[in-house]
């Protein structure tokens, strides 16, 4: 109601409305309920009695009028609570409830409460602790057929008033002689006897009509499963509270809220120990799931297509389970894929394809000296423990991220970097991955159980890595100084790649320097060979990040402000800090940046290295420093690349024709003039990556492209 709508008077029904009875029962003023369970008046408002309350309007309205009380009469479209199923319009009114007086628990149940693990965390005294606050007498019981009945007797004579409540079938049998066939209605409610407080005999005992609401028996899950107290007490004993507990947030008020109600009150425990509360999974268009609106993938599609570990993924990797929101799109399902499936999946084809082209069978080994091997082995020690820590705290989204990272290093860093390793035979390399992979898949079981359950038993021939055990970190030897040492080659090469890319230079053609910037310059220099080769640059000049050293470079660090995030916090005065940082008043500090007086988390600015572009460079930021890349292309770096460029279509054309790995080839390669200058320079180095033992060059006109315009064509046999 609005200050300019009606009579400026507005009634009050407190019983057809829960804001008008709380307000009328403050003042005193009782409740009168004048309609019934029809629909229509009763004798409260007796010229109207029997008369639907919709049918009564235009009699009350011409009453009024009549009388001369008549304000106004309009008709308007307003929203009105119907009937889901029938459609029906719906009448909000007082009825009789029986309630289980929740508000003497209040303080109790949130002493229990802070003994619940909730995820997320903020659970506990947000959504379900704010909840409990506040919480009001719960109405348990509802006039329904169907149901479990409420098991109470009242007599039927208010002269001779008497209640029994009955908890147990026994209990039954005793006053009632007999014992029910079943305990729903009609059956339950034959059960009648007389009162015995009557002592004219006349009143009779029986069963109130209502039943129970149905979060009554879900709250009284765990022990009614069992048949508890009557049958299984020890076990009960040893299994309650559960251990864990799954639900979308909104089971704060449900589920979760009469599970703890009911163990407060019975038990004084929670009913739980852990709990997650996970968000609400929408469509693909960001609203409510519908199936009128089809706004979701059909899951059937995605199983056949993806997988159903590939959905597993996506929902176990989200921020659904801390608590967030999740639109589920087939684009982000197949993300899912990309980023762990597939890795995974390669490095275990990859081992599989070398071993037995080999005929190797390997063995867990976690001794091996060589560098690869000591970090990957490192790294899976770092994998066991950090993801059995997520798994502990119930938290899924860190857990998969882990998995994520891990399978990023093992594919594009591990098994890239080792590939020679691999095609030599090299024993400890084939034992150490295989090490690896074995332990990876029981890591990643309980989150990829059927993808990770392939895997494992093609790799061990072992029934099920479900009955192993979990991996043993302690066996993996760690090297925290070659871990940290070699992260920070990593992130470098993922920097210099970036702006490889930007520059549009291929990787496989050669650039002539590279330099690393890093407070660990010494430590990283030893790894200059494994850098190029990573890289394919010739020169890798390894020194310590300063704002000096930066300078001799001719870079010059940029700020760039994210208004969008920073908008909200600081409101109109973004705009000044955006001009400060244009102006070069800002400075790092911490793990943020200050803008004159103003300081910028991360998210809300972006620090970037500008390289002077006219030499030919670029720059990029890492961690702990910068790279600078020389993009000049001289001709003997553009004719080693068109070498390996006709390399990577020679070794398609082996995987096309179905040739094993270790299989050795006659190989003759056609194209122009020039490229063949360019092949001739590098053919050692063309017959050793392909297994080349006879290698022919002759000109011809080619379809595959090499360098920035030159073709090739490719005839090759098996020798």
């Amino acid at each position: 109601m609005t200050a300019d709508e009606g009579t400026g008077i507005v009634h009050q029904a407190p019983a057809y409305g829960e804001d008008d009875q709380l307000l009328c029962s403050a003042q005193g003023i009782p409740t009168y309920v004048s309609v019934n369970e029809r629909g229509q008046f009763n004798s409260v408002v007796a010229p109207y009695e029997g008369q639907h309350v919709f049918d009564a309007n235009k009699p009350i309205t011409q009453d009024l009028k009549s009388a001369g009380r008549l304000f106004r009469q309009a008709s308007y479209e307003h929203s009105y609570p119907h009937c889901y199923r029938c459609k029906n319009p719906l009448i909000y009114k007082a009825v009789s409830s029986w309630f289980v007086e929740t508000t003497k628990l209040r303080d109790r149940m949130l002493e229990l409460n802070q003994q619940i693990n909730w995820v997320p965390e903020h659970t506990k005294n947000g959504s379900f602790g704010k909840w409990l606050e506040n919480v009001r007498d719960w109405a348990i019981s509802r006039n329904r057929f169907w149901g479990a009945p409420i098991p109470v007797w009242k007599s039927d004579d208010p002269k001779y008033p008497r209640i029994d409540v009955y908890g147990s079938l026994a209990e039954l049998e005793k006053d009632f002689g007999i014992s029910p066939s079943d305990f729903h209605r009609p059956v339950i409610d034959e059960l009648v006897r007389p009162n015995p407080d009557d002592p004219t005999g006349k009143s009779m005992m029986r069963r109130v009509p209502e039943v129970l609401d149905c979060w009554f028996e879900s709250g009284s899950m765990p022990f009614a499963q069992v048949h508890y107290p009557f049958e299984n007490q020890e076990w009960f004993d040893t299994h309650f509270p559960g251990d864990f507990i799954v639900e979308y947030v909104g089971q704060t008020r449900g589920w979760f809220y009469t599970l703890h109600v009911l163990s407060t009150a019975l038990f004084d425990r929670p009913a739980f120990k852990n709990a997650i509360s996970h968000g609400i999974v929408l469509g693909n268009d960001g609203q409510k799931m519908s199936k009128s609106l089809r706004n979701y993938p059909d899951v059937n599609e995605v199983f056949d297509r993806d997988s159903s570990d590939a959905m597993r993924w996506f929902l176990m990797s989200s921020t659904i389970l801390r608590g967030g929101n999740l639109a589920v799109t087939e684009q982000g399902i197949r993300e899912g894929v990309r980023q762990a499936l597939l890795p995974l999946w390669n490095s275990y084809y990859f081992f599989s394809l070398y071993a037995n082209a080999s005929s190797y069978q390997a063995s867990p080994s976690y001794g091996s000296q060589d560098l690869l091997d000591r970090y990957i082995l490192s790294k899976t020690h770092q994998l066991i423990v950090s993801v059995q820590a997520d798994l502990d705290q119930f938290d899924s989204y860190q857990a998969s991220a882990k998995v994520r990272e891990f399978a990023e290093v093992l594919t594009n860093w591990y098994i890239r970097r080792s590939r020679d390793r691999f095609w030599a035979g090299d024993k400890d390399a084939f034992d150490t991955l295989y090490t690896v992979l074995e332990a990876t898949l029981r890591v990643v079981a309980p989150l990829l159980p059927i993808v990770g359950e392939e895997m494992w038993r093609g790799l061990t021939g072992g029934r099920s890595v479900h009955l192993e055990f979990w991996p043993e970190a302690e066996e993996f030897p760690i090297d925290s100084d070659l871990v940290r040492d070699m992260d920070a080659i990593r992130e470098a090469a993922s920097v210099a790649l970036s702006l490889r890319k930007a520059a549009g230079l291929r990787v496989r053609l050669p650039l002539s320097e590279l330099t690393i910037a890093v407070d660990a310059a010494d430590s990283l220099a030893r790894y200059s060979d494994l850098i190029a080769d990573e890289l394919n640059v010739k020169k890798i000049s390894v020194v310590r990040a300063t704002d000096e050293v930066a300078k001799q470079f001719g870079l010059t660090k940029t700020l760039t402000v994210n208004a969008r995030a920073l908008g909200p916090r600081l409101g109109k005065a973004v705009q000044d800090v955006i001009q400060q940082a244009k102006a070069g008043k800002w400075e790092l500090s911490g793990q943020g940046v200050m803008v004159g007086t103003t300081e910028l988390f991360k998210g809300e600015y972006e620090v970037a290295l500008q390289a002077n572009s006219s030499d030919g460079t670029a720059a990029g930021v890492t961690s702990n420093g910068f790279v600078l890349l020389n993009l000049v292309v001289t001709e003997e770096l553009e004719q080693e690349g068109i070498a390996r460029d006709s390399i990577r279509h020679v070794q398609q054309a082996r995987k096309d024709a179905g040739l094993d790995v270790s299989d050795r080839i006659s190989l003759t390669i056609s194209s122009d003039p020039a490229t063949l200058l360019a092949l001739t320079k590098h053919s050692d180095l063309i017959g050793q990556e392909t297994l080349a033992t006879q290698l022919q060059l002759i000109e011809g006109v080619g379809s595959l492209p090499v360098g920035e315009s030159a073709q090739i064509m490719i005839e090759l046999s098996k020798q």
